[in-house]
């Protein structure tokens, strides 16, 4: 078999009873793309199952985050097929990215300190009254709704973000992604810089995000935190995919050996990545 096509099968063997059930909410296939010669990504293939959490390992350089923007749209692979729901999807800007459902959370979140959560939300796609002025009334009310599906303890709508904790911080910027009917959100380091009860606030937006459906990639340096969060991890090393695992059928220093050896144990499938056992 070619190192192509096993590439592209690693996914199809990890899961298949679901897959012959659901549809995947992202299949990136034999993904690839090189910057001034070198390869940052070479024929990576990786998938997103609706309610799932998919943690994306790796040591900075590894490729985990170019492979993530190709996805966002902020770079185009030079090969490969990405298909959203099923269907072939051209991703060529971030705009294409949240036309197919698909936000990105970064780690500083983008929010805008001075104002409010419904103000946060709705920046840039303010809803206005019938006489052109903003409708304060229709924006808090439908931050509230949707603040109430992902965490219903949030009750500091008045006030600007600035004075929220980082996790409360973190289901604004969540809810601005999934008011706005995000299928598959890509959250980048979600808990750095977060104390201990920060993390378990986002730990249950995450779970709250999985009951509704919506997919996640998991990019994280914390291998703790994704083994709490994640259903697989997908191991990346060098630019090529070392290997994926569902988190019970591998260990934490099973998995620290596929980042820092790219040696892939008995519970994982092996990719195009992983080093030889001979």
């Amino acid at each position: 078999m070619s190192s192509s096509t096993s590439s592209s099968a690693q996914t199809d063997t990890v899961r298949p009873q679901l897959r012959a059930a659901v549809v995947p909410l992202i299949e990136m296939r034999d993904i690839s793309i090189a910057f001034g010669g070198v390869k940052a990504v070479d024929k990576v293939s990786v998938d997103l199952m609706p309610g799932e959490v998919v943690g994306l390992l790796g040591h900075n350089g590894a490729g985990k985050s170019t492979l993530i923007k190709i996805l966002s749209g902020a770079y185009q692979a030079d090969s490969g097929e990405i298909r959203v729901g099923g269907e072939t999807a051209v991703i060529s800007s971030p705009r294409d990215a949240k036309r197919h459902g698909i936000e990105t959370i970064y780690q500083a979140l983008a929010l805008a300190d001075n104002v409010d959560a419904a103000a946060n939300i709705f920046l840039g796609r303010e809803l206005l009254t019938p006489w052109g002025t903003l409708d304060d009334a229709a924006m808090e009310a439908q931050t509230r709704q949707v603040m109430g599906r992902l965490n219903p303890h949030f009750r500091r709508f008045k006030e600007p973000v600035k004075a929220l904790s980082g996790g409360q911080r973190q289901s604004v910027a969540i809810a601005r992604a999934i008011h706005f009917n995000a299928r598959v959100l890509i959250m980048d380091e979600p808990t750095a810089a977060l104390g201990p009860a920060e993390t378990q606030q986002v730990a249950e937006l995450v779970l709250q995000l999985k009951k509704q459906g919506i997919g996640i990639f998991l990019i994280s340096h914390d291998i703790h935190d994704v083994f709490g969060l994640a259903d697989r991890v997908s191991v990346m090393k060098n630019g090529k995919l070392v290997g994926i695992a569902r988190v019970e059928d591998v260990t934490q220093d099973e998995v620290l050996g596929m980042i820092i050896l790219g040696k892939c144990p008995p519970g994982a499938v092996p990719g195009p990545g992983a080093a030889s056992s001979s």
